[in-house]
């Protein structure tokens, strides 16, 4: 009879195997991760958009035309808003365009929201 076992080549064969499918959970991971923070960064400055035309709306304001930035940072996210004030066809509303920014990418907008605001009587 024959003894019966693995040889060293059948070994290093399957650790090989494994270790290539750890590698590419550990890369899974990793890009979850990511996504994940980017989804909360993205999550934020959502809310910091619609605060901006909240407060719009709140006041009653009738934005004069043109561009404007400020902080509008959301937990321990430093978050910039510009706002875009727009005229309409109809003299009594105004577009209003507020795009998002990370302070540390200010090229890139991590969110975008339009509304409309009437003039108020």
């Amino acid at each position: 009879m024959k003894p019966r076992g693995f040889t060293l080549v059948e070994v290093l064969v399957a650790l090989a195997i494994v270790a290539v499918a750890l590698l590419a959970s550990i890369r899974a991971v990793g890009v979850m991760t990511q996504s994940g923070a980017e989804l909360k960064v993205r999550l934020l400055a959502q809310v910091s958009a619609r605060n901006q035309i909240a407060l719009l709306r709140a006041a009653k304001s009738f934005p004069a035309l043109g561009v404007t930035s400020s902080e509008c940072p959301q937990g321990n996210i430093e978050l910039v808003c510009r706002r875009e004030t727009k005229g309409t066809p109809n003299e009594f509303f105004r577009r209003v365009e507020i795009h998002v920014y990370t302070r540390s990418d200010p090229d890139r907008f991590v969110a975008e929201l339009v509304g409309i605001l009437p003039r108020e009587r």
